[in-house]
């Protein structure tokens, strides 16, 4: 009895990072009950791509009058993207984030992320082989077009100054930069640069066309809603564990960051939609990664920047951003047998 009041007394010692009284391998009792439920509801969502059927959208994929060019364009400039940017994220999680984060129940929830990350890369490769594409296309992409090189430099960059073997997060500087690198790639990645390239799919999705493409962005979106709400938690709690790390002059250079990286997904969608199709033009893109940023500024603390609108009422049922806390609160059905969504 006297070993677990001890043990439990050590649990409110546990820290996110530079944790050194508690070992990084005691699991219970949890601290951050928060990190534990991301586990689960990672866990709950579990899905393999290879569960969707594609026989429709191969069919459509080969005919020549049922997708557009600036269609087909839309497709291809997502998957080029996303091809690389999930392994960027998995690379990232493992390489950089799981070697400072000392709590083990956030570690628990890396592992789990780390291993969505795969499955979505997964995703990719099954869809590029369904559809007969140039798999050195797409998965090169991000080195032939400018908008997906940029957004992808904008993030490696974070992770290779943590890459470096002299840094730490035991100062001031270090912590920062880690929190940048937390933002850069939660916030920024996978909270604004995704949400774009989801709402093209899903807007072709809505019409009927590429649906299976469609739905597994509806799972990846499910995964990365999750991604995104347990990065919200872990720098909101590394800011409340380290109040002297949130300045004014770093809250101002956050800001920075993220206005820089909304030019970086405008100039993303512009390439990706020239004219544009049913529905859907550059423009609305701006306006619709402004409304994501300020979204995305609200949940770590800051004033919002843009105060635009969203121009895409018609998703709010699939991805309401006002919807991310309680995401989980309808569930799927039969979700590792059953292709098609279906929801209580």
């Amino acid at each position: 009895m006297e070993q677990f009041k001890e043990k439990r007394a050590k649990a409110t010692e546990k820290r996110l990072l530079n944790c050194t009284t508690v070992d990084v391998n005691q699991l219970m009792p949890l601290k951050y009950k928060w990190a534990w439920e991301h586990y689960l509801n990672g866990c709950a969502n579990h899905w393999m791509p290879t569960e969707v059927p594609m026989a429709k959208d191969i069919e459509i994929w080969k005919s020549t009058t049922t997708l557009s060019e600036a269609e087909r364009l839309v497709i291809m400039r997502n998957l080029g993207f996303f091809s690389t940017a999930e392994s960027l994220v998995a690379n990232n999680v493992v390489l950089s984030i799981y070697k400072f984060v000392t709590n083990p129940e956030c570690r628990q929830y890396l592992l789990r992320q780390a291993f969505e990350e795969a499955i979505h890369t997964h995703t990719f490769h099954y869809i590029v082989e369904s559809l007969n594409l140039d798999e050195g296309e797409i998965f090169n992409m991000y080195n032939e077009i400018n908008s997906i090189h940029d957004k992808d430099r904008f993030e490696m960059e974070l992770t290779e100054q943590l890459m470096r073997e002299d840094f730490s997060t035991d100062s001031l500087e270090g912590l920062q930069k880690f929190l940048e690198n937390l933002i850069g790639f939660y916030i920024i990645m996978e909270g604004i640069f995704f949400y774009s390239g989801f709402a093209m799919i899903l807007s072709l999705h809505r019409q009927n066309k590429m649906t299976g493409i469609g739905e597994q962005f509806q799972y990846i979106l499910r995964d990365e809603t999750t991604h995104l709400n347990f990065g919200i938690d872990l720098i909101n709690g590394i800011k409340e564990e380290n109040p002297g790390v949130w300045t004014p002059q770093f809250q101002n250079y956050i800001v920075d960051k993220i206005k820089q990286a909304v030019e970086l997904e405008v100039a993303y969608a512009q390439d990706c939609l020239p004219k544009g199709i049913l529905g859907l033009t550059a423009p609305m893109f701006r306006e619709y990664t402004q409304y994501i940023a300020d979204r995305r500024l609200e949940r770590i603390g800051l004033k919002t920047e843009y105060n635009s609108r969203n121009p895409f009422p018609w998703m709010s049922e699939t991805i309401d951003l006002g919807k991310e806390k309680n995401f989980f609160e309808t569930r799927v059905n039969e979700y590792q047998s059953s292709s098609a969504l279906s929801w209580n």
